[in-house]
């Protein structure tokens, strides 16, 4: 991966949660103008009730950013085996500050790329990507890594952003986003992402709000 990445995430670590909770004015205001009001805690919320609470597999999140969603969820995962994987050190920095401070013991954080997983095939029975695919910049590397790490019919979970469904977001994304270092092109659209996704998986849920979607699938 690009280190303007992990330049652009380190620029961002001390706003990236205020600006996915929305807790300033201005975090909201910018989500109003450019995301169309999507609410990125709602959509994590959706996301995470895929994972039961009594999961005891072994789960992988890829990136797990600063893990200022899925913290309350993995505390109550106290039999699950987790694993978190992201390419910026800041944004792990954060994260365990998370875990540390919410007492998880059960989970393992790793710096890596997506794009070359660090794991052996089919050693997940879930693996989670939330706010990751827009970043990622070999993006077929990436699918066909999270494949590989999915056991059989175990769940890909995911929610990033898809290119085509907002012309001012699609605006963003192309003169301020891509260009910082934050999304990285090219990107799907909801009919590439569709495509895709049935070639090596069972799509048992699947939706768009926005430029936003999330969906679950069970590798075939």
């Amino acid at each position: 991966m690009s280190d303007k990445i992990k330049k652009s995430y380190k620029q961002s670590k001390n706003i990236y949660d205020d600006v996915l909770t929305q807790s300033k004015w201005w975090s909201r205001l910018y989500i109003r103008l450019f995301w169309n009001g999507v609410d990125d805690k709602e959509i994590a919320q959706k996301v995470l009730e895929y994972i039961p609470y009594d999961f005891s597999g072994k789960l992988l999140d890829v990136p797990v950013g600063t893990a200022v969603f899925t913290f309350d969820k993995y505390a109550s995962l106290k039999n699950a085996d987790i694993t978190c994987l992201d390419y910026s050190e800041d944004m792990l920095e954060q994260a365990n500050k998370k875990f540390k401070k919410a007492k998880i013991a059960n989970i393992a954080t790793i710096q890596g790329d997506v794009g070359a997983l660090p794991f052996s095939d089919r050693s997940f029975d879930i693996v989670l990507s939330m706010n990751g695919f827009h970043a990622f910049p070999d993006k077929n590397k990436a699918y066909a890594e999270i494949s590989r790490v999915l056991k059989q019919n175990g769940k890909f979970i995911a929610c990033f952003y898809v290119q085509g469904e907002s012309k001012i977001t699609d605006l963003l994304v192309k003169c301020i986003l891509a260009k910082r270092g934050w999304f990285t092109p090219p990107f799907d659209t909801v009919s590439s992402l569709k495509e895709r996704l049935v070639k090596m998986y069972k799509v048992k849920s699947f939706h768009v709000k926005g430029s936003m979607v999330w969906f679950c699938a069970v590798k075939k």
